[in-house]
């Protein structure tokens, strides 16, 4: 009998070991790539450790975490399938937002919008490649620069998908600082990347910026009405900010509401990166499609920030067009880098700031669009 048990026991604690997979050990290490770099390298560390963690977590065999009941499930089925988790975040975002930067310079939202080129040049391509309307769809926002958006769309029509759009959309917005100053340098003179704009003198009233996220609501909802989730929960926070009415909820949108989301969505999304769906030739084709799409947003902003340049007399400086994604505020401090390597004197960051925000409105009325397109279609 004692020799029975403690076989029974021996078998018991090698169980998860022999029910391990290639696929699950291959996903644990890239579960531990991710904590690497978010932990080591600090690369969006918010998202990627919990990304990288949630990995880790459900590709351990038998432990139950994404079936039915699971605890992983649970937060998934709750947060990113009802697309709560998103819609709160945005509200996070929007609380901690300046809008004054593009107030002070409406133009510049121009840039906001050339940097969502890319999003529907990588539809196009993934059309051409065989991937179906839907997955199109999810794999072209990708160019959002923007996770909840990402996480949002895919979420709404190609849940199969999320893992890999959700874990391309972080990655590519963590890995911006080196993606794309290659492309500015290559796609600006060294006269123009040392233009010098200038700042307003005129800053922007308290009522301008407190009306402002309701205008926004209200215009871009009515042209684009299954945007308003997010544009309205982004603008929404905003509006608390702005008002000063509210600074306890300003406070708990920016801190805890948005902390405690984070966190939740990012070990959802984790979950998603289970060993035999997330590993297959689609998901290295989904990365690559992801990362076309940044590029082109980069180029057509700096594209356009140069036309902008020449309609202007040269008093727009084309690094800022980059900054027209929404991974704020880093694209707006790439562009800003990228001017004082040229000029030490050069500073950029305001102007690329409103470029930025100008993205992120950009970003969510570019989802907007294709999600009333789709809806008009009868798919949504």
């Amino acid at each position: 009998m004692m020799l029975v048990l403690i076989q029974s026991g021996l078998a018991s604690l090698t169980m998860g070991l022999n029910a391990l997979s290639i696929h699950n050990a291959v996903m644990i290490l890239i579960g531990c790539l991710l904590l690497y770099l978010g932990i080591k390298k600090d690369y969006e560390p918010l998202l990627l450790v919990p990304i990288g963690f949630g990995a880790v977590l459900v590709n351990i065999p038998l432990s139950g975490l994404m079936e039915e009941g699971g605890l992983l499930r649970h937060f998934y089925d709750f947060g990113v399938i009802n697309e709560v988790f998103p819609c709160l975040i945005f509200i996070g975002i929007g609380a901690m937002t300046d809008f004054s930067p593009l107030l002070e310079n409406p133009r510049i939202i121009l840039l906001g919008a050339a940097g969502q080129f890319g999003i529907f040049l990588t539809l196009l391509l993934a059309l051409g490649l065989g991937f179906d309307l839907l997955d199109s769809v999810a794999i072209g926002i990708i160019g959002a620069c923007d996770g909840p958006t990402s996480i949002y769309v895919t979420s709404k029509y190609a849940p199969h998908l999320l893992g890999a759009v959700s874990v391309a959309a972080y990655s590519y917005m963590a890995l911006v600082p080196l993606i794309q100053p290659p492309i500015m340098r290559m796609l600006t003179t060294d006269r123009e990347k040392k233009i010098k704009m200038e700042y307003p003198t005129k800053t922007v009233s308290k009522s301008l910026k407190t009306v402002f996220p309701l205008a926004v609501t209200i215009v871009t909802c009515l042209i684009a009405p299954m945007g308003t989730p997010l544009m309205g929960m982004l603008m929404l926070g905003n509006l608390m900010k702005e008002s000063g009415v509210v600074s306890r909820l300003t406070k708990a949108s920016e801190n805890e509401i948005a902390n405690a989301v984070t966190l939740l969505l990012g070990l959802s999304i984790g979950a998603t990166m289970q060993g035999a769906a997330f590993l297959k030739p689609q998901t290295l084709l989904i990365l690559g499609l992801g990362l076309m799409a940044i590029l082109l947003d980069t180029v057509m902003g700096v594209l356009f920030g140069k036309l902008m340049c020449a309609f202007t007399g040269g008093k727009i400086n084309p690094l800022i067009g980059a900054a027209g994604i929404s991974a704020y505020p880093m694209a707006a401090r790439v562009a800003q880098t990228e001017g004082r390597r040229y000029d030490t004197n050069n500073w950029l960051l305001m102007h690329a700031m409103g470029a930025n925000t100008g993205g992120q409105v950009g970003s969510i009325m570019a989802a907007g669009i294709m999600l009333s397109v789709l809806k008009g279609m009868g798919l949504g």
